[in-house]
């Protein structure tokens, strides 16, 4: 059975960091590319970052290009997201989920089959 478990969100001021890990159980890692998700307040759920079954492909939105890094560890069977130089407007629930590919996309920020876990808020406040 696969299972994500989002941790390492929490309380962070203007320009501080925090690492983000999505924990994967009941399939090995390489078997899926991946994306990181986000939810604020009464908007819809936003693609962040994905990144291919090799790790060797990744996208980011535009908000965050340069601030966030999208990684992989198949020995601990993680995904992370380093998030650095945190600004307000990325407070929200972060999720992480196996992502759609194609024959030109080895990743995409739109969600396969499953549904969202319980997140991890990231809250970044002065």
């Amino acid at each position: 059975q696969l299972q994500l478990v989002e941790s390492g969100g929490g309380l962070v001021q203007p320009g501080g960091s925090l690492r983000l890990s999505c924990a994967a159980s009941g399939f090995t890692l390489d078997r899926y590319a991946f994306g990181w998700f986000r939810q604020a307040p009464g908007k819809d759920h936003e693609g962040v970052s994905c990144i291919s079954k090799s790790g060797g492909t990744t996208k980011y939105t535009d908000s965050v290009k340069g601030r966030f890094t999208i990684a992989r560890d198949y020995a601990k069977n993680t995904v992370y997201l380093q998030m650095n130089g945190l600004k307000p407007e990325d407070t929200a629930v972060y999720y992480c989920r196996t992502v759609v590919t194609t024959g030109f996309q080895m990743c995409t920020m739109t969600p396969s089959s499953g549904s969202w876990g319980q997140g991890t808020q990231v809250t970044v406040s002065a």
